[in-house]
């Protein structure tokens, strides 16, 4: 009986090839010897994946539907020959399997990121600063350049992968031979030995030591913000990218302003004749002195509130505010003097006080008497 590679797919001869395509990746993982050991399922996927290679090729496909499977003059179809199922494996399980086109030399690996941890000043944070860091990390040899090569000599191809940096296994399988590929373990997916390393880095293309850079703290970061330097990281072997450098920032406490967002908020203490009578104070930001007024009868917990004096975006556009909260002192170390006009306001208020030296703790021990 003469094979029905459209039925094989379970598509109609009409059907586009993104149908076709789509159905055969639904049978092929559902088929394929890896993720079905029954022999059955194996006939059943070799006859798909021909029925795939037939029809996904369109000058093929035209010759099938004009001659049927044995393709007209010229002979028949072999799924094995050219490109064939190795290219619908490369194209669907990642190449190689049954002999597919291989990926080149990956070329020098890319060097390591680093981090490391900068402290700020409070105000630094707010404003922004240049700050100087130190970090010892790889960095290009010299010497070579970061060729790994000692001078006047150059890296040779590899003699096991010949300079494709990889190299392919051939075993026998039911489904005929099957080629797998790995990174040459000879050159380590290069491609290239060096035959004379370099004697300053032995080959590495790199050195340790001590590099100095200046980090550009943007304005308005927070305390734990990370600030990436691309390239400023460990160099890669043999030439390749460098990595990044990751500067975790640590913002040391203020001792008046507590940061909410980008705002800024401070407790001002005032006594409590300020509180009750106001005043005009000479009040210290971030920017400088300002003029503050505190109305009379001003309570404790009332806030004042200085736009633009606060922290400013990262992205620049706007600024927080200060927010002053006003918190009334009441005096504890008054003198007779200043306890008789206490009592003289009182009186004059109408408001009841204790008795002249008259403490609590003297009225619990008259309780006990």
């Amino acid at each position: 009986m003469a094979a029905d590679y459209y039925a094989d797919l379970g598509v109609a001869p009409n059907a586009s090839q993104d149908e076709i395509k789509r159905a055969y990746r639904r049978l092929a993982r559902e088929l394929h010897p890896d993720t079905n050991p029954d022999p059955v399922a194996t006939e059943r996927f070799k006859e798909i994946a021909l029925a795939y290679e037939i029809l996904s090729d369109p000058e093929r496909r035209q010759r099938y539907d004009t001659f049927g499977p044995d393709g007209g003059p010229g002979g028949g179809f072999d799924p094995f020959s050219g490109g064939g199922i190795g290219d619908i494996f490369e194209a669907f399980f990642g190449g190689g399997a049954f002999g597919g086109r291989q990926p080149g030399p990956a070329g020098p690996p890319r060097g390591g990121d680093m981090e490391l941890g900068l402290d700020l000043e409070f105000e630094e944070a707010v404003f922004g600063a240049a700050k100087e860091v130190s970090i010892r990390l790889p960095v290009e040899c010299t010497a070579c350049a970061g060729a790994g090569t000692a001078p006047g000599t150059l890296p040779s191809t590899c003699s096991d992968c010949g300079g494709s940096g990889q190299v392919r296994r051939v075993r026998q399988s039911i489904l005929g031979q099957m080629v797998s590929a790995g990174p040459c373990g000879r050159c380590g997916g290069l491609g290239q030995v060096i035959a004379d390393p370099c004697p300053q880095c032995r080959g590495e293309g790199r050195v340790t030591d001590q590099r100095s850079y200046t980090v550009d703290v943007p304005a308005g970061v927070g305390d734990g913000t990370t600030l990436r330097l691309t390239g400023r990281g460990a160099a890669g072997p043999r030439g390749g990218m460098p990595g990044d450098l990751y500067v975790h920032l640590r913002v040391q406490r203020h001792p008046r302003f507590v940061r909410d967002g980008y705002d800024l908020i401070d407790e001002l203490h005032v006594p409590v004749t300020v509180a009750a009578l106001g005043a005009h104070l000479r009040y210290e930001t971030l920017d400088g002195t300002e003029d503050l007024v505190v109305p009379a009868g001003t309570q404790t917990g009332r806030r004042f509130r200085l736009r633009g004096r606060g922290v400013p975006h990262v992205d620049g556009r706007s600024r927080g505010d200060l927010v002053v909260m006003v918190m009334v002192d009441t005096p504890t170390d008054l003198d007779d003097e200043q306890d008789e006009l206490l009592r003289r306001l009182a009186a004059s208020r109408g408001e009841e006080v204790a008795p002249k030296d008259t403490s609590i703790l003297s009225r619990i021990r008259s309780a006990f008497r």
